[in-house]
């Protein structure tokens, strides 16, 4: 019998996770088309209303009753816009352990938002569901995220080489997306090459392809187990899971 994380919202003093609704999928979208969200995710772009309808009704549904993880919508408790969200996946029910990967809008930025998003699921997965470990993967050049590691209490494992393929303007081609700019984003379950903006004959990126060149980097491992927690359950209000 496969086991499946319960179908439940999780809330802090400013937010609420809880399951995408098909009234997300504008805001989804929006979020989504932001350029600084592009240069590191793996979903197709331009992001469209029909990927997020898709995303918000059929895959994250199926990635939660599959038993491969779950996904959050993080909204602001007293608006509740959608200022990011934040998932679980290649879970694994035997060791009780899944990896975390998150995005958050553009507007919200600089508010502590993904590290308190963060901090309230992992506190749910280690208190509530028993799980002994959250992994997290950053890319080399993305600062920000890193720095959202660091605070939560993450542990740096090592550097998972050429791992990942991030996304550059063409205007910029050789240079790597601008450090520090946003959150890592949620995958969404597309593979790392779904695009390909590169020519393969020339190995230069196609101007056919909107503008974005791919770029190989390395990815950085980070770890947190429930020690790493300990002394900082009480910073967020415990509420009913």
């Amino acid at each position: 019998m496969t086991s499946t994380f319960p179908d439940i919202s999780i809330s802090t003093d400013r937010l609420v996770l809880r399951p995408f609704e098909e009234a997300d999928v504008p805001a989804l979208t929006a979020m989504m088309a932001d350029d600084q969200i592009t240069a590191w995710m793996t979903s197709p772009f331009p992001y469209t209303e029909t990927e997020a309808r898709d995303f918000v009704t059929r895959r994250a549904p199926a990635l939660r009753t599959g038993g491969e993880g779950i996904v959050f919508a993080v909204t602001e408790l007293l608006t509740q816009r959608l200022v990011g969200s934040v998932e679980l996946r290649g879970t694994d029910w035997r060791v009780r352990s899944a990896e975390a990967v998150y995005a958050t809008a553009s507007w919200a930025r600089g508010e502590g938002y993904a590290s308190e998003s963060l901090l309230a699921l992992a506190q749910w997965l280690f208190q509530d569901q028993k799980f002994e470990r959250v992994e997290m993967r950053t890319a080399a050049d993305n600062t920000a995220a890193q720095q959202v590691a660091q605070k939560l209490g993450c542990i740096s494992e090592g550097v998972l080489r050429n791992a990942w393929i991030a996304r550059t303007r063409t205007e910029n081609w050789g240079i790597p997306p601008h450090e520090g700019q946003r959150d890592r984003p949620v995958p969404h379950d597309l593979p790392e090459t779904q695009g390909g903006w590169e020519d393969p004959a020339t190995d230069r990126p196609d101007p056919q392809q909107g503008g974005w060149a791919e770029l190989r980097t390395d990815l950085i491992v980070w770890s947190l187990l429930p020690e790493d927690l300990d002394g900082t359950f009480e910073q967020l209000e415990q509420h009913a899971w």
